[in-house]
């Protein structure tokens, strides 16, 4: 009989308070107690059994539209940014169009953009300046494209844009009258960055989402923001006419409400860990951290020289030391064979648990040792 392939997520939901959990880009380091009063509030005012405001909490609306800063939109909420990267795909995509995109990127856009029968054009970003140019965007605009689609920064790389780089990219989307989808969920994490809506109001589609800068990715809540007219026109494929998840909201207001005041400590641990990965990174022949420092909380170790493949490293991470880590391919069709991708939000201690282990699972598996069975 066959055995069923390693589930590596199913492994680690299993043991959740057992795994260092570097994989999915989550932030471990909000204070718990940022949120844990108003949901512990809602809960016992059984909040609940009742539906939410279809359009939203208007405090958190308001919230949403002060921390971004965009004048003259109202935030759309949807269960998680990814569910905002769905509709827009659908809603403004048809079939024959075309979307200048990165490879490397979030592969789950490509899916969506595919479904709604367009085509991603893919420019090769596996090499300095590990982004997409201002020129190679103009040079893979034809009569076919449709949208340009900015990560900033950039998941998986980490790298992230230059305000005169964001500036001529949406310079490019006005001119030629393309729509430019601005998937901004990794922001707090940048410094200095720079919002495409500033430069193209009228073509920009702005993601956002809570999940990473605030800690809520279980919660799945996130949004979008367009100029009116573009946005309704998004929001026939929303199906959340009852609206989001109530205790979501409740989640967001009370971060959002208090963000100022712990952000700044959240970015200065993040950066120290991407330091220390990078530090322990240095030291291993055959490896090497593509973009140091990151401009978001994850960065690529690649390991193709190591001979190692990156599934098999993470399996050898997860059942043998509790370190959770993703292979490459989930963000790579070309790529995704040669790397990791590493997350660092996260308490230190989980970081050093990552510095003993990552230069034991690379040596074992060179030298053939077999990863352990499942327990």
């Amino acid at each position: 009989m066959t055995p069923e392939p390693f589930d590596a997520f199913r492994y680690a939901h299993d043991r959740h308070d057992q795994v260092a959990w570097l994989s999915q880009n989550t932030n471990h380091l909000v204070p718990p107690e940022v949120v844990r009063s108003a949901l512990d509030e809602a809960i016992r005012a059984r909040r609940y059994e009742g539906y939410p405001l279809g359009s939203g909490d208007p405090e958190l609306l308001a919230l949403v539209q002060q921390d971004l800063g965009l004048d003259g939109t109202v935030p759309c909420l949807t269960s998680g940014g990814t569910e905002s990267l769905y509709m827009v795909a659908r809603a403004l995509l048809h079939d024959g169009d075309e979307v200048v995109a990165s490879d490397p990127s979030y592969l789950i856009i490509h899916r969506f953009i595919e479904l709604s029968g367009a085509r991603p054009v893919c420019l090769d970003i596996y090499r300095p300046p590990y982004r997409l140019t201002s020129e190679a965007i103009a040079e893979a605009i034809g009569p076919k494209t449709r949208m340009l689609l900015l990560i900033d920064p950039l998941n998986p790389l980490g790298s992230g844009y230059p305000r005169d780089e964001v500036r001529a990219i949406a310079e490019l989307a006005h001119d030629h009258r393309l729509l430019l989808l601005n998937d901004i969920t990794y922001r707090d994490f940048s410094d200095g960055h720079a919002l495409a809506a500033t430069f193209a109001p009228e073509e920009t589609v702005t993601i956002w989402s809570v999940s990473k800068n605030c800690g809520l990715a279980g919660m799945r809540l996130g949004g979008l923001l367009a100029r009116p007219e573009l946005q309704r026109s998004i929001a026939r494929y929303n199906t959340n006419d009852l609206g989001v998840n109530v205790l979501a909201q409740v989640a967001a207001r009370a971060a959002l409400r208090t963000k100022a005041s712990w952000i700044g400590e959240v970015v200065r641990t993040t950066r120290a860990n991407d330091r220390r990965i990078a530090d322990v990174v240095r030291g291993i022949d055959g490896a090497r951290v593509l973009v140091s420092p990151s401009r978001a909380n994850m960065t690529v170790i690649d390991i193709a020289a190591t001979g190692v493949a990156p599934e098999r490293l993470q399996e050898e991470l997860l059942r043998r030391h509790g370190v959770f880590v993703r292979a490459g391919t989930y963000l790579s069709r070309t790529y995704g064979p040669r790397f990791v991708r590493v997350s660092f939000s996260n308490p230190p201690a989980d970081i050093e648990r990552f510095a003993r282990a990552f230069p034991e699972a690379l040596a074992a598996l060179r030298a053939g040792a077999p990863a352990p069975p499942a327990r």
